[in-house]
């Protein structure tokens, strides 16, 4: 599809938003919330008719645990190893596509650059059976769920003015669009072991983005000199993201502070126990669990 009309869709859509309900901006799909017009209930019912292929580029991430930032990274990747660039100002996000947008998709050449919120259970079924790659990013609960907040209250689509107790407690309930945190890390605890899955987290990326770039290339089969992972790295960190986004307003949604530990300048100290009883009851010992290094980040 044609990135400006994508782009105008979009914002027809911010358009809509506005005369919308608060109530009305959220439904539930399977039991799951979805906002209502990025995610109508024919894209996901759409979803089911996606022919994936073994060499389609799959990003993963519950949301707001660095997924658009992935998503320029990736395209970075893609652009230096196959000289394919990929010129969509829209995250890819298959949920937000639509039957039109899955029929453009059949359409598209390879590698194709995909990505997706769903929980892993509700990721079509031929994504499994073309042993598609899979990258997952996750990010520590505590900084997701500030950034969510933020992200919810300034995003027209999205049901906005939640105080933070209000956000707080629908979070840690997973009563959130696309669900519990922790039904998600639970989920892809059950899949640490496929190879054809690789588990990043966001803390991690930050740390070192040259030798994320570098393990994330080799994933994918992406033939990267030392210099190119060098370059990418540096035109990828947040900063440089953020100050050359090309989604006008929304870049500035998308894009807030990216920062590892903005949960301190949030949480009041009952709420941070009561997030790490959570942490300590879903994910404590769990191998997912110490590849987010929980103390060293949350407490």
């Amino acid at each position: 599809m044609n990135s400006n009309a994508t782009v105008s869709k979009a914002q027809s859509k911010m358009q809509m938003a506005k005369d919308m309900k608060e109530e009305d901006k959220l439904y539930r799909y399977n039991g799951v919330l979805y906002p209502r017009l990025m995610c109508p209930e024919e894209n996901l019912q759409a979803l089911q008719n996606i022919e994936a292929r073994e060499d389609d580029v799959m990003l993963v991430a519950y949301p707001k645990c660095g997924f658009n930032w992935m998503v320029g990274v990736m395209r970075k990747v893609i652009a230096e190893a196959t000289g394919v660039k990929t010129e969509s100002k829209m995250p890819p996000l298959i949920e937000f596509m639509g039957p039109d947008g899955v029929k453009v998709l059949d359409e598209t050449p390879s590698p194709r650059l995909l990505g997706t919120h769903l929980h892993p259970d509700n990721i079509p079924k031929s994504f499994g059976a073309k042993k598609t790659k899979m990258l997952v990013i996750f990010r520590n609960p505590k900084d997701t769920l500030v950034s969510f907040y933020h992200f919810t209250n300034n995003n027209p689509v999205l049901p906005t003015m939640q105080s933070w107790e209000s956000f707080y407690s629908t979070f840690l309930s997973g009563d959130v669009p696309w669900g519990s945190y922790f039904d998600h890390a639970l989920a892809w605890e059950k899949r640490m072991d496929d190879p054809n899955v690789m588990i990043v987290t966001y803390e991690e990326l930050k740390q070192d983005l040259s030798e994320g770039v570098r393990q994330i290339s080799t994933f994918f089969g992406f033939s990267l000199t030392e210099a190119q992972v060098q370059q990418i790295a540096e035109r990828s960190t947040f900063t440089a993201m953020k100050e050359n986004n090309s989604l006008g307003t929304m870049g500035n949604v998308i894009f807030r502070k990216g920062e590892v530990g903005d949960w301190k300048n949030h949480f009041t100290p009952e709420q941070s126990r009561e997030m790490d009883d959570a942490f300590n009851k879903h994910l404590a010992g769990t191998r997912l669990g110490d590849k987010l290094n929980y103390q060293l980040y949350c407490q």
